[in-house]
This record gives structure tokens, sequence and C-alpha cells, in this order.
């Protein structure tokens, strides 16, 4: 796995959350130098810094799995350069720890015998990833230098990305601009939040698109591309995602995931220059909530 982050974290702490490896086990794996970084043995004490490739033990890849499968993926465009593809709500985008099997590569495996490698091994063709319950829009590379342009489009903010989400309460302003930083919660690991420790600097667009009595619907543009962006940034300022599981301590209505949306993306193609421009509808797991509030 290629630590990805800018702050800086002692390496056993990293694992512990993002692997199923108990902390004995760790203890173990460290002792007998069987975990690198960069191809060479740390100890457990290593600050782990953005770009780190780190090695796991045999046991820990064998968990996962790089199966092609039958997911019946929804492709809304593909060339031989690059897929566009509706990823479903509840689907994990690659294997990992704790998501094994199932997960969009798999798909993407099964779809497709061309995809890149600059991601990892157990990252083919995944140029960015959307939380499991978000639904809508990803570019995916068949090739490497396909993959390389597309993510530095990503890097230079150049790549056009709409989201769509309904939120938990009124909001009065018909747009809004919110600026904070977003790092690690100190407080849970596996949540991000804004704070000035360690964090990046995270902008988001909002546009009203729909009041309800209890909720808004809006449009949302992403300046930035911060983890959990979206859903932290609408905590941060009192109107959490609906149905969103993590953030906002709200009951949730079903299990069917949060109400959020990748409905647009474009970008340059990355062999033709072309400008390429996608839109997908919103997703039934969506609308059965959307029209709760619209009853209201």
């Amino acid at each position: 796995m290629i630590y990805e982050s800018d702050e800086q974290i002692r390496i056993d702490i990293y694992l512990k959350e993002e692997t199923e490896y108990t902390r004995s086990k760790l203890e173990s794996a460290f002792k007998e130098e069987k975990i690198l970084v960069n191809e060479k043995p740390v100890k457990k004490s290593y600050l782990l810094k953005k770009g780190d490739q780190i090695t796991l033990p045999v046991l820990e890849e064998k968990a996962l799995s790089l199966e092609p499968i039958d997911l019946n993926l929804e492709i809304i465009y593909e060339d031989e350069d690059v897929i566009v593809v509706n990823k479903p709500n509840k689907m994990v985008v690659h294997p990992a720890p704790g998501n094994y099997t199932n997960t969009l590569v798999n798909g993407l495996l099964y779809h497709s015998k061309s995809l890149s490698q600059v991601g990892g091994e157990f990252r083919p063709g995944i140029v960015h990833r959307i939380d499991a319950d978000t639904t809508g829009l990803l570019m995916v590379a068949k090739n490497d230098k396909a993959h390389l342009s597309l993510a530095k489009q990503l890097e230079e903010k150049t790549t056009k990305r709409k989201y769509i989400a309904l939120v938990w309460g009124v909001i009065k302003e018909d747009t809004a601009l919110i600026d904070a930083p977003i790092g690690r919660d100190t407080k849970d690991r596996k949540k991000m939040a804004v704070t000035d420790i360690n964090a990046k600097k995270a902008i988001t667009h909002l546009r009203v698109l729909k009041r309800f009595k209890n909720a808004t619907l809006i449009e949302v543009v992403l300046e930035t591309g911060r983890t959990h962006q979206i859903r932290v940034h609408m905590n941060y300022i009192g109107h959490p995602v609906v149905n969103d599981p993590v953030y906002g301590k709200r009951k949730l209505i079903d299990d069917t995931g949060q109400c959020l949306h990748a409905k647009e993306i474009g970008f340059i193609h990355p062999r033709t220059g072309e400008e390429m421009h996608f839109e997908v509808e919103l997703p039934s797991c969506f609308t059965t909530i959307l029209r709760q509030f619209e009853k209201e």
C-alpha cells in the first residue's frame, strides 16, 4: 500500500487502523523485520511520509482478492484509454483490509483486460475514489499514460466534478463557499475533521437547488479533493448529509447509504485532447429518500 497523506503518523498506529492485524501480530512483524517501507525494514516508531510504499507480510497480501468478478458494472463511456463508470451504492472502489472482494476493481478486471498499473497492485485503473456509500461517476484509466494524464488534471484542479447532496436543515443562502482545512480527527483517526492540526486546505462550493421543511437539496463543486470533504464540510456548517452513517450523528432513515451522488464529471481526453463531459441521474436509493422530504 502507498501512504497518501501529508500528515506524518507512526507506522504501527497507521497499520493498526488500516489493516486487520492485531497489536501483537504487528509487534512480531516489526521485530522480525517483515514490514518494509520503500523496500527497507523499519521500526514501529517510523513516521510515514507521503509517497512511502509499505510492504506487508505475505499473509496480508493473500487476504486481498484480485479475482475478476462479473458485477454488471454500468459503463457510461469507454475507449482504448479511459472508462467512465457509474458506481453503485455500497460498492468499495478497491480491495483493502475489511473489503476483500466484490469491489469496483474486481468488476473492472472482469470487464477489461487493460487497466493502468500506476496506482499499485490492488488499484489497477483507479485514478480517484469516492466513498462506498457515495454513488456516481468515476474515471478509470486503461493504461499508464492515460492514468498519469488524468491524475495530473486532478492535481491541477482542471477536472470538473459536480455532486448532488441532500443535507439536513434549511440552508438560507442561495450559494456558499466553505474554506476550512481538513485533517484526521484527533479523537477518532478513522474519521476526518475540520482542524488546523496536520490539515490540508479544503474548499467546497455549494448552490441550493431546493429547500424542504427539514432539509435542503444542494449542488456541490469541489475545488479540492480531500477525504470525505463534502461530508466533513457539510457537518462542519451544521448541515450533515442525510443518511450519513459516520458524520452528523443523525438517525439513519434506512441502510441504503448517504444521499451524496457524483452526478457530473469532465476532463480532457488524455490522447485526443477533447473535452469530455458525462452526467448521470440520481440513483433510486437517493430518490426514495428525497421523495419522503418532498411530501412533508
